[in-house]
């Protein structure tokens, strides 16, 4: 199921011109120069290519990703304790000076692929200007980092005594998630242009409470019966989070960006 574009809209006939919601479009400039930047694009020479670039995008990852276990610790992990999760052919490598609380923020602009890269854009790009606009600028901002940084404390918390401890967690899902929770206690009612593969992805209109909902639960369902590699956890719990910050602010009047 992919997301088109939310049938609500904050623009009214005669009404002001509405700002752009500059800080969306950074989030998304942000997320995709870093991304080019580093080793998983594939395109900077200086991580060098095959199994080199493999190799650089681990120590790149735990160098800037968050890892469960150094959270919980409060210091980096030693070469040992991350060579328990392993790339084949790469050798683990300690990260002296890693800040661990720090790397939560920079966690959340760092993705594994393009289609990692280009899906948490494709909601964030859908869903995020409408909340921007609902919060405001500087507070939309703040929720955002918040709401990633708590999405990644509570995953570390639940697995703090298992093999994930150790695994690295990027992505910009948890913060995203929480947007998703935002715009569905804002607008539950508004249309979602909807393109459902079952129907040889014919684009339907549904409510943002259906589709969201739906969203959430299936995040929830794949939390126990998915494999390793996606951190459902993670999208669970910055959607609640989102959600219930959201419910706090409904009823006061939309703030003004600047």
């Amino acid at each position: 199921m992919a997301l088109a574009a939310p049938g609500h809209t904050d623009m009214r006939d005669g009404g002001p011109a509405v700002p752009a919601p500059a800080v969306t479009y950074a989030l998304i400039a942000v997320n995709t120069l870093v991304f080019l930047l580093g080793p998983a694009a594939g395109l900077n020479p200086l991580y060098g290519s095959g199994q080199a670039r493999v190799c650089a995008e681990q120590r790149y990852e735990q160098r800037f990703g968050a890892v469960p276990a150094e959270l919980l610790a409060g210091r980096p992990l030693s070469a040992e304790q991350l060579a328990e999760d392993p790339v084949p052919g790469c050798p683990a490598a300690a990260t002296p000076g890693k800040h661990p609380a720090l790397s939560v923020l920079s966690a959340l602009f760092l993705h594994a692929g393009w289609l990692h890269l280009a899906g948490n854009l494709l909601f964030l790009y859908v869903f995020g200007p409408t909340v921007e606009r609902r919060l405001g600028r500087a507070r939309f901002t703040l929720f955002y980092l918040a709401v990633g940084s708590l999405a990644t404390y509570g995953f570390a918390l639940a697995e703090a005594h298992s093999p994930d401890s150790t695994r690295v967690l990027i992505g910009a899902s948890g913060a995203i998630s929480g947007v998703l929770g935002a715009y569905l206690r804002f607008h539950p009612r508004s249309r979602v242009t909807t393109l459902v593969p079952l129907l040889l992805f014919l684009p339907l209109r549904f409510p943002a409470w259906l589709v969201l909902g739906l969203w959430f639960v299936l995040q929830g369902w794949s939390v126990h019966a998915a494999g390793p590699g996606v951190a459902y956890l993670v999208h669970v719990i910055g959607f609640s989070a989102g959600f219930l910050y959201a419910c706090t602010v409904v009823g006061r009047p939309p703030r003004r960006p600047g």
